[in-house]
């Protein structure tokens, strides 16, 4: 098993490998929002059913995939902004030509996709914050993991402090005698953690419908995305696990230079530290009976373990890269990695035919646990489809295109 750059590809068997497990991670939280009314992705009681096999789907999710595949999956994107900046040195492009092309297809695929396909888009966010990202990439490992810190510690004390004024809102609209204004600046933001039962019916009327319906319901949706979420917590989320992402990978991390008594730390406090620790507040949120106030404050806390569990998971992916172990699953990540683009646009394009009303209709009919039937489908199909395909054109089909347009002519395509 390669640990270095291949010799035709200049490409790191070990970052293709734990990019693919993310892709696949992803969508065990993001078949959530794709199958049911939006808000039951935050809780499980808006929709899809919160007992028996369904709460266990929540729960274990809650514990071990939620915002942690996708901390890893962007910690990766700023490692390949480094990686990629430096294979473009002495190229037709320059460095930042190259980047900031990429960055600039990117936002658009994002957009298309965002509109067309999934509001739950996350290359919009990947663009946007890679236009701030480029100008550190040679910061010290140091001083990119202090930064990427330093924001993500800042997101998180913004959160605490909103958390706090939701709870003090509530205490003085539910307290003995309370005034009018204070019952009516509770009800104003409350709509923040429990979505009223009329968008859920919009939801499903909108999703359920024909294309045009599906797609002015997605723009409902990235109304609030791009205007609430976007500048307030998606980008800086973003931009801090991408310069977490540039100094691990300047330090060797994504490349197999860590000692695996450092790989093993790593897991050690990331599983037995961190995974217990979000059980816990997993178990208050459950003991609580999905209080949204309850809720929200443990899902604030757990902002700190998600990127510790995130890095577990791929430390046990790169541990088993070095040991050459398990070699056919770790190529199928690979492969699926090395196309994460095209993997990541078709899985969308798949369930939104699965969903929505224009294709088999099943938007909000499948419980939490029966969405894992979709997310194992779409799995065999992602690892049954990327190799074969590697081994017959350079590029997956989005991946090309968007090598075509930054480079600005075709690129290289079937093998020969």
């Amino acid at each position: 098993m390669t640990m270095g750059p291949t010799s035709a590809g200049e490409r790191y068997v070990s970052i293709d490998a734990v990019r693919g497990f993310a892709v696949l991670g992803i969508l065990l939280m993001n078949i959530v929002g794709m199958g049911l009314p939006s808000f039951a992705y935050i809780n499980p009681t808006y929709a899809g059913g919160a007992a028996g096999a369904d709460f266990w789907t929540w729960a274990i999710n809650n514990v071990l995939t939620d915002g942690k595949m996708r901390a890893l999956f962007t910690m990766l994107f700023g490692a390949s902004t480094v990686l990629i900046a430096g294979r473009a040195e002495g190229g037709a492009l320059s460095p930042a030509a190259t980047h900031y092309r990429r960055m600039g297809w990117m936002l658009l695929f994002g957009l298309a996709h965002a509109v067309f396909f999934w509001f739950g888009d996350v290359l919009v966010t990947y663009a946007l914050a890679g236009l701030v990202l480029f100008p550190f990439r040679k910061l010290s490992p140091r001083a990119q993991l202090i930064v990427g810190v330093a924001i993500l510690s800042a997101l998180l004390a913004k959160n605490l402090w909103q958390a706090g004024v939701l709870e003090a809102l509530h205490a003085a609209a539910t307290a003995p005698g309370a005034s009018a204004s204070a019952v009516k600046a509770w009800q104003e933001v409350s709509i923040a953690l429990q979505s009223p039962p009329e968008a859920r019916a919009a939801e499903l009327a909108g999703f359920g419908g024909d294309f045009m319906s599906a797609l002015k319901a997605r723009l409902n949706m990235l109304g609030l995305f791009y205007t609430v979420l976007l500048p307030t917590d998606m980008l800086p989320e973003a931009l801090g696990q991408m310069f977490v992402g540039m100094a691990l990978f300047r330090a060797g991390f994504f490349t197999l230079g860590w000692s695996n008594r450092a790989y093993g730390l790593l897991i050690a406090f990331g599983y037995l530290v961190c995974v217990p620790a979000t059980a816990w507040m997993a178990a208050n949120i459950a003991r609580s009976g999905f209080d949204p106030l309850v809720l929200h404050h443990q899902e604030v806390w757990q902002q700190i373990t998600r990127p510790f569990i995130g890095l577990a998971h791929a430390a046990v992916v790169l541990l088993l890269v070095r040991a050459g172990v398990l070699r056919a699953l770790i190529d199928r990540f690979a492969a699926a990695g090395r196309m994460a683009f095209s993997n990541y646009l078709g899985t969308s394009i798949i369930t939104s035919t699965i969903f929505c009303g224009y294709g088999f209709g099943l938007y909000g009919q499948l419980s939490r646990a029966e969405l894992l039937w979709v997310v194992v489908g779409v799995w065999a199909f992602i690892l049954l489809w990327s190799k074969p395909w590697l081994d017959r054109f350079h590029y997956g089909p989005f991946e090309w295109a968007w090598r075509s347009l930054v480079q600005w002519k075709p690129q290289r395509f079937v093998r020969s």
